[in-house]
This record gives C-alpha cells, structure tokens and sequence, in this order.
C-alpha cells in the first residue's frame, strides 16, 4: 500500500460525514468532481472499496465505516495535542448552540457552567434553528429532538411543556389579546401556535422570541412560553392548563468524536445537570396559580 497523505483522510471524513460529494464539497471547499476523484484515488491506495455509490449519495462500506471509526479516533487526539499545545497562549473555547429560551436559562445560571477558576471560555450562539453541531460548528448544541447523523452523542434531560401566560393580576384587560413572534421567523412549534389557534386575536407580533416575556409582562397580550420560563416569572399567571400538542423531549448533543474533550465534557454534564435539576419546571409541574 503507498503512503496515504493526511489530507486525503481529511476529505474521507468530509465526503463520509456528508454524505456523498455534495456534502463533502461544502466542508472542504473543494468541488464534488475533484473529491469523486480523490476518493477513487483513496481506494486505489488503500486497496479497499470505501463507498456504495448511488444516485442519493455515497454510504460508507464495512472497509469505509472502519476506517471512519480509525480516522475519528486520530482526528480526535489531534485536535487535544493541538489544544494542549495552544494552553499556554489561549484556553479552550466550548461553543454551546441554544435556543431563546435555554439561553435565558444558561444565562441566569452562569455560574453552575463556568467557575471563576475554570480555565475554558464559553461562546454561546442564540438561535431558534437547529443547533449545528455535524461538521463541529458548535461543540455543544440542545436540541428538541433526538440526533440522526451517526457522529453525535445526546444525553436526554426530560421534557419540555408550554403554556400561555399574561401579566398577573391584569384582570379582563386584553383577555383575548395575543402576542407572536412574526409569522416568517416562527421557526418552533410554540411560535407557530398562536399563528395557527389565534389568528384573528393577535394584536402584536415582534421578530424575537426574547421580546414574548416582555411583552406579556408589560399587559400587552397572551404569549404562549415553555413553562419553565413562565412559572419561573412571579409576575406572570398561566391562562388555562398546558398546551398538550406543544410538549416535546429533550437533549443535549455533543460530536462524538470532541465529547471526550475534557472542557466539552464539564461543560456538557454542567448544562446536563443544571437542566435535569429543572426538570419539573421544564415539563410544568410547578405552575403558578392558573386562570
């Protein structure tokens, strides 16, 4: 067998992770033709099919799943003599993805994932979409549903239950006043039910979901909330019980291969901890006094 260069492992595990050319093309940059061609090459010199190619993309072989397990392992021990290399200049950096709501919460309890002594920096990304963590654009994501792609790892930490919720005490003012997040950014479920059940009834729409609480707590309207945010706000009251259809699980999603990361890995048991401490609040069983 010749020398293999690293580099052509490197565009193995794009064109595996992705799928097939197209996804491998747009990790590593290089057209789909080219990386067709260097996957052939790959084979030749390892004597070796690596790929069943189809018309819906590349699936990895017995020989292709192997060597994608070999390469995930030296990828990953890569990656730690770099940052155990780079210690010295600059601590680690965890990225965490996150939706609205779970970033409120991560904020509020700063402190239960990063220590004053912890030698790691956080970077927390806010988003409604789909935290990103397939090709390591984030080493941390949570997510509503459990992870397809075959390189991540989740921990489960409960369920999640929503709810609307008004200012306390606002008697009948706005009793059927509803407030949403505007219909082309109402990515989640949640955001999309007032759209759906209240139409008619919406008197505010705003483009953040951040801005729900505010709203409802200022007397503008009704916002449906996760009841962990909700039931947290004294000022706020439920106006009638859960809304059922809403409910969904919940993870927490590392890459496989960067799991084991010591930084990644107290960053991932902290959130997982603070959130599995929530629990009850996350799946509303600690409301406040309902209307």
């Amino acid at each position: 067998m010749k020398n293999v260069a690293w580099d052509s492992y490197q565009l193995f595990l794009d064109v595996a992770r992705g799928a097939g050319l197209t996804g491998g093309a747009e990790s590593s940059g290089l057209s789909p033709a080219t990386l067709g061609r260097r996957m052939l090459d790959l084979e030749q010199r390892l004597g070796a099919v690596l790929f069943e190619r189809s018309q819906t993309g590349y699936r990895l072989t017995g020989e292709g799943q192997r060597l994608l397990d070999m390469l995930s392992g030296m990828e990953a021990a890569a990656r730690e003599v770099d940052a155990w290399r780079q210690e010295p200049a600059a601590s680690a950096l965890v990225r965490i993805a996150a939706g609205t709501w779970n970033a409120w919460l991560i904020t509020e309890s700063f402190p239960a994932i990063r220590g004053p002594r912890d030698d790691f920096r956080i970077e927390l990304t806010v988003a409604e979409q789909r935290a990103q963590l397939a090709h390591r654009e984030n080493d941390i994501g949570i997510r509503s549903f459990e992870p397809e792609e075959r390189n991540l790892a989740a921990v489960p930490t409960g369920e999640v239950a929503y709810a609307a919720y008004r200012a306390r005490h606002s008697g009948q003012a706005g009793a059927d006043h509803w407030i949403a997040v505007h219909r082309d950014e109402a990515i989640s479920s949640y955001l999309r039910w007032p759209h759906e059940q209240k139409a008619s009834s919406i008197v505010v729409t705003v483009t953040r979901a951040r801005s729900l609480r505010d709203l409802a707590l200022s007397g503008a309207g009704i916002a449906v909330l996760p009841c962990f945010v909700g039931d947290l706000e004294p000022r706020l009251e439920r106006v009638g019980a859960e809304i059922p259809e809403l409910r969904h699980r919940q993870w927490v999603v590392m890459n496989n291969d960067d799991r084991h990361r010591r930084p990644v890995r107290t960053v991932a048991d902290r959130l997982v901890k603070l959130m599995k401490g929530h629990a009850e609040l996350y799946a509303g069983k600690r409301p406040g006094r309902s209307v």
